[in-house]
């Protein structure tokens, strides 16, 4: 594993790390975690962490845009994370999906919750929970980086990519 190198930036706070492992990897290494078949997982606990990474990807773009006041933040994530939005952006994703991808995004679609959503439609909180699925399928598979580009295409045909602290740029 390699190690992440601290840089400093202006008054010596960090910025950016390079070399920076894969998170759930340096987790598993970290905390000694084993190695799982991830096609032994659940569709819903796949989903259980993807709700969250996905969140956090979010919630980075929308913190890296630069600082803005947290309730306008909180609104723009709420918007993105929402079971509508994730289920509009899989109609962009689903023919991007590699065969494998596709097979994990249909296993989360089609679980069977015991859970339902008070404010989106049933089809798309079971179509958002396939994506969440997929997402945490990605994550733990440390394939981070077809993650992102994924997210990224759906983020830019909802014209999400385009906005700066709730203003169109």
């Amino acid at each position: 594993m390699e190690k992440s190198i601290r840089q400093e930036g202006e008054a010596g706070m960090p910025t950016r790390h390079s070399a920076a492992p894969e998170l759930a990897a340096y987790l598993r290494e970290r905390f000694g975690l084993p190695q799982t078949d991830l096609r032994r997982y659940s569709p819903l606990t796949l989903a259980f962490i993807g709700d969250d990474v996905y969140d956090l990807i979010v919630r980075t773009i929308l913190v890296e845009r630069g600082n803005a006041p947290v309730n306008r933040l909180n609104g723009q994530a709420r918007h993105l994370v929402s079971a509508v939005a994730q289920s509009h952006m899989m109609e962009t994703l689903e023919p991007l999906l590699t065969a494998e991808e596709a097979a994990v995004y249909k296993r989360g679609k089609n679980a069977k919750s015991a859970t339902v959503s008070k404010n989106a439609p049933r089809t798309d909180y079971r179509t958002a929970t396939g994506l969440e699925a997929l997402c945490g399928y990605l994550y733990l598979a440390g394939r981070t980086e077809r993650l992102t580009d994924l997210l990224e295409a759906g983020l830019a045909a909802a014209g999400e990519l385009t906005e700066r602290n709730g203003e169109k740029t």
